[in-house]
């Protein structure tokens, strides 16, 4: 008689939500660990770990011996790269805040176009100050970054008749390559960077990638604040060429008197593209389906490979 066990993945959650989103995962067992204390004893035979901390080091791997792999809550894992022990596969939240992301890009162009932070200023002010203002409608978008958030952002700028171009890391069919860029540059009203923090992306928007894009075109950073060059762009913005609104900055937090709170045509917000009620819920529900297929027995579809 052949006797048949049934082996099932300790994963380690560092929340009251985690345990419930993947309790009911079949072959997965969920325990739930205090991110200020010790891990509990169960993180000896733990293979995934979900992380409500950043990276720490060495050493707290040591109590992770069996680890195989590290689920983030979050869709960028530039903070992870190069921190995890060898053969610890890496899996992101990629789908999740896509369209949270998209639609802050959405709110932002249509402030800038619609005047819209003209007008609260004169309603704080108590004016009656109407004026005619741009339009979103028929604006081409050089989206750069044809993952999960630049088709989520696509989609939705798509039905206020904007013509959008996407750009990724390599061209593939409806994608040109970011070695385009700077033939396109020229040609687009407004270019959104929605890229992870990468060697080859980190310092990507400098002073030449500015240069070349065209008079009175809009620059939307909402992917990490060092793939913008920040002196490049307060010395361009100070021309009033160009404007350009940030989710994120190089440094973050922006500290007070930096040139960026006062540089005239930028909407700036503290890195909140993606913060919004729900969050939580929807990562959870992206991180259960990466589990799953890995207690199934398949590879995690939002593995970060290579540079990432």
């Amino acid at each position: 008689m052949v006797t048949l066990v049934i082996m099932t993945v300790t994963v380690l959650v560092p929340d009251d939500e985690g345990v419930a989103a993947l309790s009911e995962i079949p072959l997965v067992h969920v325990v739930r660990y205090d991110r200020s204390g010790p891990l509990p004893p169960e993180a000896a035979k733990a293979e995934v770990l979900v992380p409500g901390f950043a990276p720490s080091g060495d050493e707290f791997w040591h109590d992770l011996p069996n680890l195989k792999l590290v689920q983030l809550l979050t869709a960028g894992a530039d903070d992870w790269i190069g921190r995890l022990p060898d053969g610890v596969l890496l899996s992101t939240c990629r789908g999740a805040h896509g369209g949270s992301t998209a639609e802050w890009v959405v709110g932002v162009l249509l402030s800038m176009y619609r005047n819209l932070d003209v007008y609260a200023t004169a309603q704080r002010a108590g004016r009656w100050a109407p004026q005619p203002s741009d339009t979103l409608q028929g604006q081409h978008v050089l989206i750069v970054g044809a993952g999960d958030v630049g088709r989520q952002l696509r989609r939705r700028l798509e039905p206020f008749d904007v013509r959008c171009t996407m750009v990724g890391m390599s061209a593939r069919e409806g994608v040109h390559g970011v070695d385009e860029l700077p033939d396109l540059l020229p040609h687009y009203d407004v270019v959104v960077m929605m890229v992870p923090l990468t060697s080859r992306t980190r310092g990507m928007v400098d002073a030449r990638f500015l240069a070349a894009m065209r008079d009175g075109a809009v620059l939307v950073n909402a992917a990490r604040g060092p793939v913008v060059v920040t002196n490049a762009l307060v010395t361009e913005l100070a021309t009033e060429r160009l404007r350009a609104a940030l989710d994120v900055t190089d440094p973050e937090p922006l500290p007070p008197g930096h040139p960026l709170w006062t540089v005239p045509g930028l909407l700036l917000t503290p890195h909140v593209a993606g913060a919004v009620r729900g969050v939580r819920r929807r990562a959870y529900v992206v991180a259960a389906a990466e589990i799953a297929r890995y207690a199934g027995g398949e590879l995690p579809g939002n593995l970060v490979r290579g540079e990432y």
